[in-house]
Parts: C-alpha cells; structure tokens; sequence
C-alpha cells in the first residue's frame, strides 16, 4: 500500500504547501511521514549528541537518525565515529543499552562477532573453518558495521548524515552556527560539557508541530500566562517580605509580566533550510555578586571589551531545522527524534560553562528544571496543546492550517527573511520551515 502511495504523494506534494498555509495531511498521513524519513531525516545533517558524554575509548551513547538506529562512540585514538547500531551477521543490535562502555571492541551478544570501534570487523568465531571457501572475512565490507557516511564535529557537539554527498555542516548550519558559538563562547575557557541527566519526553504529536511552537512568541503570553501569573503572585508576596525577588521565580513570572506587545518587539531571523533564530534575549545578568564574579572570570579569560560582546548577544531562541532547538545563554538543548507520524520524542540537554562560577552553572540549571523538565506546568501546558492540535488535524474539521499572522510585512535580504519592526509574534519562522520542508520533499 505504501510503495504505491509514494509516487502519487511526490507528485501531489507541491500542492500541500502555500506561502501563508499548509495541507492537514502534511503532519497525519503515515506515507508522508515515511518519505519525511527518507528525503529529511535520513539525509541531512542529524544532531547526535556532544563528545563530553562519550570522555573515554569505547564510550558509546545510542542515538536515532531517521528510523536508523546508531551508536557514538569514542574510539582509542580519540575520533568519534558514529555507526549503524546493527550486527552485519545476522542483524542483532550491537548495543542494547542507551549508553554504556564497549571494552577494547564491540562484542556482538548473539554469536561474539567483534568489532573495532570504527566499525572495522575484528573477528569471527570459527573464521578458518566455518567461512573457508566464501568471500566473508576480514576484508570483505559487508562483514564490517556500517559506518554513518558523513559525521562532523563543531566545537564538540557531534552531527551525521546518512547520504554520501551534501552540504558540509557549516554549510548546512549557516548563520545558526551562533547557536554553538554563543554557548561556548560564554565559557571562560571556551568549551562547554554535557550534564549527564537527559530528560527525556514522548509527544503524543507529530514532529513539526514542536519545532513550530519554538519560534512562536505569541503562545507564551497565552499558553503559559497562568503559570506565569501565578509565580508572579508568590514573586511579589517575598519581595513584600524579604525586600527582593528570587530570580528562580522571575524565570517563570515573565511568562505573564512579557506581554503580547512585548514579544512583539523581538524579531526572528529567517534563513535557508528551515533555520530560524528568535532574539531579544531574556536579560538574566542581573548586577548582583554572583554575576559580577562571572564577568570578572571572563574578562580574564577575554578581556572587557569582548566580555561585554559575548553577553551582549541578542539570542532566546536557535532552531536548527530539521531536529534541534538551542538556548544557547542558558546552555539549553533540545533534540527532536520523530518516532512515528504521531509520535514524537525529545531528548532535553543540559550543558556546564567550563570554567565559570557554580552560581552560574546553578542558575542556568534551575531554569533548566523549572522551565524545560518533563514535571514542570510550562511544559505539560505545550504537550497538552501538541496533543489537541494533532486531534484536531486528525479530524475533518478543516483540510488547512494557517501561518498567515503579519504575513506579507516580511523583509527579505538577500537568502534571509527577517520579520519587520513590531512583527516579533509573526509566523514567519512557520512559513520558513514549511518552505524548506518543501524543498527537501522534492528530492
């Protein structure tokens, strides 16, 4: 049923995407969902995971690409090599936990086929009498894990692709490179590790419908306003108390205290293959001691004046299209792994400024925990909406969804959209996305 849909869906596929909407079927139907995984998922450069979570020879951490099951893995010469998590034996996965440690080589748990860390078999049982006279052996390749066909490393977070030819990853990432630059660069010593808990959340929802709620800064005055109203409320009950306000609370409060015209004032910036930056950054640099010490460590690691460009980066939000979103002042990062057309997990990575101050680590993880873990209401109030509106695309209520908000006041400057003055809350970071989709789904 599916190989004869395909074709018909590839020829129908320019009529799902208009410049202000797009088909309902484009986030319900299964085919489409398949072809998504061949033509996007399975082809473009895929975030795998941050080279500090695999520190030593034969660390390994399991990963999705696509439908594609794979593993990182440190090797002994220090390399990261990322490989189809498979034995070419007779198909056993190589690894079953999510992250672990290998030993000296991969060991096969079905019929101890080894191999090295690159993927390379290292030997079979019963070699000389069992293989004597076949072409199987230590050089023939289908006896070798197979190897990503591309992965790339930028300042130590690791990315593949699964086609041979393509873009290189700067390339391919463009200006949303400043995701990674940002974050690091906040380091005193320019580099940043992984925190070693993932939260991890399953979306009774279809991919895209995350990845589009990201850049959207209307939602948060209404999705989140009595979240926010209600910290706000307490924020104000200790400051009456104690003469000041915890900063934990404001990371929630702002949520009813930023309204709609104020999120209007930031802009997104729109770029080719579905990348998008939303800035107007939230302005946690308070000037109390435990800042102050921050910024003293990078003025000596910096000096002042490039201190003061480093924290003066007008960043919330980098969506790297078509699976990661990036908060880079607070060393925030989500992957988006799609699992079927209505099922979608994200992984949510927190990461430690080598170098700076433990307030400042502390700071950036308690927003990690009150914002952006599984248990918080801001995030149970977007799963409940991604869940309703993949109901309501389900039904026959209506075949089109709109991205129709301040469109037409778009500035186009050369490959780069950017939203006019006043327009923050515009979904032109939707329509972005769904163009590059577009383009992809012709290949």
């Amino acid at each position: 049923m599916l190989q004869e849909r395909v074709p018909d869906l590839s020829r129908r596929l320019s009529d799902f995407v208009e410049p202000d909407r797009v088909r309902r079927e484009v986030y319900t139907d299964p085919a489409i969902f398949e072809l998504e995984m061949q033509r996007i998922h399975e082809r473009v450069w895929i975030y795998c995971g941050h080279e500090s979570q695999i520190p030593k020879a034969g660390d390994y951490y399991t990963v999705q690409i696509g439908r594609q099951p794979m593993v990182m893995v440190r090797a002994a010469d220090g390399d990261v090599n990322v490989l189809y998590n498979r034995c070419p034996h007779r198909g056993n996965l190589m690894v079953g936990d999510r992250y672990g440690n290998s030993g000296e080589f991969f060991r096969c748990s079905y019929h101890a086929w080894t191999f090295h860390h690159d993927g390379r078999l290292r030997n079979i049982p019963m070699m000389e009498s069992g293989y004597a006279g076949t072409p199987y052996g230590k050089d023939h390749p289908d006896c070798s894990m197979k190897r990503a066909a591309r992965v790339e490393r930028y300042r130590g977070f690791v990315f593949a692709s699964l086609a041979q030819e393509g873009l290189s990853l700067k390339e391919f990432l463009g200006k949303a490179i400043v995701a990674f630059d940002d974050m690091c660069d906040r380091a005193p010593g320019g580099e940043v590790e992984v925190v070693p808990i993932c939260f991890r959340v399953i979306q009774r929802s279809n991919w895209k419908i995350f990845l589009e709620n990201q850049l959207d800064a209307l939602h948060p005055s209404v999705t989140h306003q009595s979240t926010g109203r209600a910290a706000h409320e307490v924020e104000k009950e200790i400051e009456k108390k104690t003469g000041h306000a915890p900063l934990s609370y404001h990371m929630l409060s702002a949520f009813a205290t930023v309204t709609i015209d104020k999120w209007d004032n930031f802009q997104t910036l729109n770029y080719p293959h579905g990348h998008c930056i939303l800035t107007g950054y939230m302005g946690l640099r308070p000037r109390d001691p435990d800042t102050l010490a921050y910024e003293k460590t990078l003025v000596d690691a910096y000096g002042q004046k490039r201190m003061e460009e480093i924290l003066g980066v007008n960043i919330h939000h980098v969506l790297i299209y078509p699976g990661l979103s990036v908060q880079s002042p607070l060393q925030q990062l989500r992957a988006v792994r799609p699992l079927g057309v209505d099922r979608t997990l994200t992984e949510i990575w927190h990461f430690r400024l080598k170098g700076a101050p433990e307030a400042i680590y502390r700071r950036s993880l308690a927003y990690y925990n009150l914002v952006n873990s599984p248990s918080t209401l801001v995030n149970a109030d977007d799963l409940e909406n991604f869940w309703k509106c993949h109901q309501g695309l389900s039904s026959e209520g209506g075949d089109w969804v709109s991205f129709a908000r301040h469109f037409g006041r778009d500035i186009a400057k050369g490959d780069v959209v950017e939203t006019a003055a006043n327009c923050g809350t515009s979904e032109a970071p939707m329509r972005n996305q769904m163009k590059a989709w577009a383009q992809y789904m012709k290949s």
